[in-house]
């Protein structure tokens, strides 16, 4: 029976996925692995490893160089959790526009022994704020996230510009048509009252809001960030605030150097806090996991190629390896010496990765796993069935 070792809490829905597995707390050697927030760049990685699933969009936690070394399969959740972080971001929009978060703490320091009501007519003119219907949102990332986010703001009748030169298609097709689609980033700065980036964290995209990009903004912009922190530059940032170029930073990245400045609301990284999020990426995250030791096949995974193979096959054998030629002779040369057909190869490539699958009629004997494992570049060969 193969092992799945969870590293942090995952919701129970997961569990019926893992029915013929040991699904355990604490393993030294399992075969797949689950997780959400866990840091992985200190794990030992164990022989058996073949596959870690994060319930969840981001990878930042897990060493992909160190896994993709291994031949370990890393599969991420998107999608999974993209209402809540949408919902959340149109709470942040709010926050960002109206003083709600000020009032609120404002209302909650009066005193019961004073004429409350009184005083709330009184003090509530420091809390104006504005509304955001008719203003303009610029949406920096289209995908999952993003184009839902672009979506309920053109429902709520602000005009909405999106930046995303890597959208896809299907992306494309869930985007509203009067989304204004900008091919230029200044572009977008520069027409936008509120800005929400949804971007994943590379090193290009790292501080991608500084103060080079901040000057192309509109004086008293909003920006909101639900994507991740290090997005910001937060010392331009705070300076940008200081000077009134922006009006608030709206941040689920709380950092020490963000407290307790005038202008900054931090949520406590709420954006997959919801319990219909966790479950969508628990499902998702062991449907992944299950299906690529069970049968090879590959979706959503963030260093491996994605490769859909056959739920139907006699006998099969993978192999992830480097992205270089040759690999497939390599491959096939120890089957054919054996006499074996390969009735069905199926390979693909990303970055420096490779993966293929070879489908047989006759059992695979281990001396043909035994030559494969000598190839040089062959990463992991694993014995599907």
């Amino acid at each position: 029976m193969k092992t799945i070792l969870k590293l942090n809490s995952i919701s129970s829905l997961a569990d019926k996925y893992f029915e013929n597995y040991s699904y355990v707390d604490d393993c030294a050697n399992p075969d797949g692995i689950m997780l959400r927030s866990f840091k992985m760049h200190d794990y030992e990685i164990g022989t058996n490893l073949v596959a870690v699933a994060r319930a969840g969009a981001g990878v930042n936690n897990i060493p992909l160089d160190k896994m993709s070394e291994n031949g370990v399969c890393v599969f991420n959740t998107p999608g999974a959790n993209a209402n809540a972080v949408k919902e959340l971001v149109i709470c942040a929009l709010l926050l960002g526009s109206r003083k709600i978060y000020e009032g609120i703490t404002w209302a909650q320091h009066l005193s019961k022994d004073d004429d409350v009501a009184k005083l709330v007519e009184k003090g509530k003119s420091q809390f104006v704020g504005g509304e955001i219907y008719g203003k303009t949102l610029g949406v920096i990332g289209l995908g999952a996230i993003g184009a839902k986010v672009a979506n309920i703001a053109i429902d709520l009748g602000m005009d909405v510009l999106g930046y995303d030169p890597y959208i896809s298609v299907d992306a494309a097709w869930r985007l509203s048509r009067k989304v204004k689609h900008e091919n230029e980033l200044n572009s977008l700065f520069a027409g936008s009252d509120y800005i929400s980036i949804h971007m994943p964290l590379t090193g290009d995209t790292k501080g991608i809001i500084n103060k080079d990009t901040i000057s192309s903004m509109k004086d008293g912009v909003c920006i909101i960030n639900c994507a991740r922190g290090e997005l910001v530059n937060n010392d331009d940032l705070k300076d940008a605030l200081k000077s009134g170029k922006v009006s608030r930073y709206v941040t689920d990245f709380p950092v020490a150097e963000l407290l307790g400045i005038d202008g900054v609301i931090t949520i406590p990284h709420l954006g997959a806090s919801t319990p219909e999020a966790e479950d969508n990426c628990a499902i998702m995250a062991a449907r992944q996991l299950t299906d690529y030791i069970e049968t090879g096949s590959i979706v959503n995974s963030v260093n491996f190629p994605n490769l859909k193979a056959p739920d139907t096959f006699v006998h099969r054998v993978s192999v992830a390896h480097k992205n270089v030629p040759n690999m497939i002779n390599l491959a096939t040369k120890p089957f054919s010496e054996a006499h074996i057909n390969i009735e069905n190869l199926m390979s693909a490539g990303r970055g420096e990765v490779g993966y293929m699958i070879l489908d047989t009629i006759d059992e695979v004997p281990s001396s043909v796993i035994e030559e494969l494992e000598k190839v040089d570049g062959f990463l992991k060969v694993r014995v599907i069935k």
